[in-house]
């Protein structure tokens, strides 16, 4: 219930939790050890947070599902999603980081155009980055220039310094994602031949009539997967995107289903899940070169 949850809708309102002195309006980087214990929550977030969880203390909750997460595990919240851990009535000292900024921070800078590009915001609290030891050092090591940079009076290069220094670390973890990716290679590979079994079967089964074209969503909800992070796993095994594997199998169904003459075009579109059949035209004929019915003659 939203009663339950401790709505923290501006960077200083964590600080003050935390009992963490505010050096900037907007932007924070606190070293949990070097604040006192606090009571588990689940909490709103109304900025940007980047935590290095270096504890283990109860079960971490992302939105509505549970994580037993390692300790050297990165999490990301993006504005307006909710985490944490339950409150059981004993006080914690926590270990580990954080990086906090609003979106405020960005404005005006090549940062706020991409930040939609670090697709890991979107991910499940499961799908976290995992880091080795190195990898640990470089968010650290971008972690403390944020903080040193945050100690000196703010002037007209502070905004520029700080952006540059969160958006180098986002980058490195676009980085260290590709190698988490890679080194959970065989398992991926699982989901991938999960992926393509289930869109075979959304076919056979007549889910298209029911359920309409597939989507990511539904792909991504089946494998137990946040959209993001099935989309970013797919691209990375296979350098085609999720959607693009979708639609090359619904061209190939088309195309067969078009080369019946027992059935009308209009049936053919029903049956593919297009709620018109001049959707199912457009779309034949962007991905063929012509239209359903020049294909029929054709062949």
């Amino acid at each position: 219930m939203m009663s339950d949850i401790l709505r923290l809708d501006h960077v200083y309102q964590y600080n003050e939790m935390m009992g963490c002195t505010s050096l900037h309006p907007s932007v924070s980087v606190i070293d949990f050890s070097e604040c006192q214990p606090v009571m588990p929550s689940q909490k709103y977030f109304g900025f940007y947070a980047v935590l290095l969880k270096d504890f283990k203390h109860g079960e971490l909750k992302y939105g509505r599902h549970y994580y037993d997460y390692q300790e050297g595990t990165l999490v990301f919240f993006a504005p307006g999603q909710i985490g944490g851990i339950d409150n059981n009535g004993e006080p914690f000292q926590p270990k580990g980081w954080a990086l906090l900024f609003d979106s405020e921070l960005l404005q005006g800078t090549d940062l706020a155009r991409h930040m939609k590009d670090y697709s890991f915001f979107s991910y499940e609290a499961d799908e976290a980055l995992h880091l080795s030891e190195s990898e640990r050092e470089i968010v650290l090591d971008c972690l403390h220039k944020i903080k040193e940079e945050l100690m000196h009076p703010i002037d007209r290069h502070s905004q520029t310094l700080i952006v540059n220094n969160i958006e180098l670390l986002l980058n490195y973890c676009v980085r260290f994602y590709d190698h988490q990716f890679l080194i959970r290679s065989n398992a991926n590979k699982d989901v991938l031949t999960y992926f393509e079994s289930l869109l075979e079967e959304y076919f056979e089964t007549s889910k298209s009539q029911h359920l309409g074209l597939p989507s990511v969503q539904y792909f991504a909800d089946q494998l137990h997967l946040s959209p993001n992070y099935f989309g970013d796993l797919i691209k990375k095994e296979t350098s085609k995107s999720a959607q693009e594997h979708i639609q090359t199998k619904l061209i190939d169904i088309a195309k067969n289903k078009v080369l019946d003459t027992s059935r009308t075009l209009n049936e053919i579109a029903d049956e593919l899940g297009f709620k018109y059949p001049q959707h199912f035209s457009r779309f034949f004929k962007e991905k063929v070169g012509c239209s359903p019915t020049e294909y029929r003659t054709m062949m």
